[in-house]
């Protein structure tokens, strides 16, 4: 058939023109588009969204974008739609839905956030505490009788969205200190005015140029305690060193042998930065003795030593006062940290630093070997003493 002078056959192809989309867009529309597209925390949704309007600015058929993306036509047509309607970046988000109705009532959310900050002990429970799974167990057996229905068939995963809603965590177990000395704040500013003390000596002392960082050898301020049940621990078998392409870390195997513990008495000069330290069985009354007369040898005798300690039994025992009563009148004082106050006591920090690159993993053949390896520690430290210093509230000290 021909009219007009055009053939039309049948099996000449009819093909619909391409319909483009204007999706207007600018450098930070797009860079934000590439970061999305790329990122491994965005949601899937937005990251596929991304990749479809990327894919379609560089070439606009959207057959051609489907085949790319891995995705239906009309998958990438809703998208384009909504991009040219709301914008590229604003099409990335999920439409909002209706959904249906909640059916956990407000009281009964009440109700249950009120049972998870009871113990599951009160209930008659042996558990201490709540985990998800009693809880919603307990819910559903004992709310509906309670007057919430709605719980009857309360879901593990809904009772945690609930405590997720009011940031109650039942499961988890957070520690405090309670304060239980009345005089912790009389006490913490006679702490602090030791250490007040101790700065001016320094400073006057290197203003004088002198050599004994202050005091003028007639004062020495020792801060002390005890480290107790440090481990003799031994190996069952050599450990293995560290081998490049093999082992990038020394090897040990899994079982020890126990040679008993031994207790680090130590104090430090606060004011010349040198430890004064003995290693023992034990550290009752006796040892403490044997340390202050450790002190007392160290000092001249006409030198006042202020010692800087908790009220440990030992410290304050019949034994210790009355060895101390002994002593030349000013010879010994003690200056003591409130209770539950250790950290106030700088000593804590040296401890800290030896617990940290000595005694981490450290395995010993005895408990002597223990004990030579803390004192060649203490000497080390000697070698090169590191002054210490207080800071922390230290003006607002009476």
């Amino acid at each position: 058939m021909v009219r007009g002078g055009w053939g039309i056959g049948l099996g000449d192809p009819v093909v619909a023109p391409r319909r483009v989309i204007a999706l207007p867009t600018d450098a930070e529309q797009r860079q934000r588009l590439l970061d999305i597209s790329r990122s491994r925390t965005e949601p899937t949704g937005r990251v596929e969204r991304a990749r479809i309007i990327l894919a379609y600015l560089q070439d606009p058929s959207a057959y051609a974008v489907a085949r790319t993306i891995g995705v239906t036509q009309q998958t990438v047509t809703r998208c384009l739609a909504r991009a040219a309607e709301l914008g590229v970046i604003a099409a990335l988000d999920d439409r909002p839905r209706a959904g249906r109705d909640p059916v956990i009532t407000a009281e009964a959310k009440t109700w249950l956030v009120a049972l998870a900050c009871r113990k599951a002990k009160e209930l008659g429970y042996p558990h201490e505490l709540w985990t998800t799974r009693l809880l919603a167990a307990h819910a559903q057996q004992h709310g509906p009788a309670a007057g919430h229905p709605s719980l009857g068939k309360l879901a593990q995963g809904t009772v945690c969205k609930i405590l997720a809603e009011h940031e109650v965590k039942p499961h988890k177990v957070r520690y405090y200190l309670e304060q239980r000395d009345p005089e912790f704040e009389p006490k913490m500013a006679e702490i602090l005015c030791v250490y007040r003390q101790v700065a001016m000596l320094r400073a006057e002392g290197e203003k004088s140029g002198g050599q004994d960082g202050g005091g003028g050898g007639t004062l020495a301020i020792v801060s002390y305690d005890e480290k107790p049940g440090i481990q003799a621990i031994a190996t069952t078998a050599p450990d293995r060193p560290p081998l490049p392409g093999t082992s990038p870390t020394v090897m040990r195997d899994h079982e020890y042998k126990r040679h008993g513990t031994l207790t680090l008495m130590a104090g430090i000069d606060l004011l010349t930065g040198h430890v004064h330290a003995l290693v023992k069985e034990r550290h009752r009354s006796r040892e403490f003795i044997e340390f202050l007369k450790l002190l007392d040898a160290a000092y001249p005798a006409d030198t006042a030593i202020e010692v800087i300690l908790d009220n440990h039994s030992a410290h304050v025992s019949r034994e210790t006062t009355s060895w101390l009563a002994a002593q030349p009148i000013g010879r010994f004082t003690f200056t003591f940290t409130p209770t539950h106050g250790s950290w106030l006591n700088l000593i804590e920090g040296f401890f800290s630093k030896l617990a940290r690159s000595v005694l981490r993993h450290i395995r010993v053949t005895s408990k002597h070997e223990l004990k030579e390896r803390l004192m060649a520690f203490i000497d080390d430290i000697n070698r090169e003493p590191v002054v210490h210093t207080w800071r922390y509230k230290i003006d607002n000290a009476a």
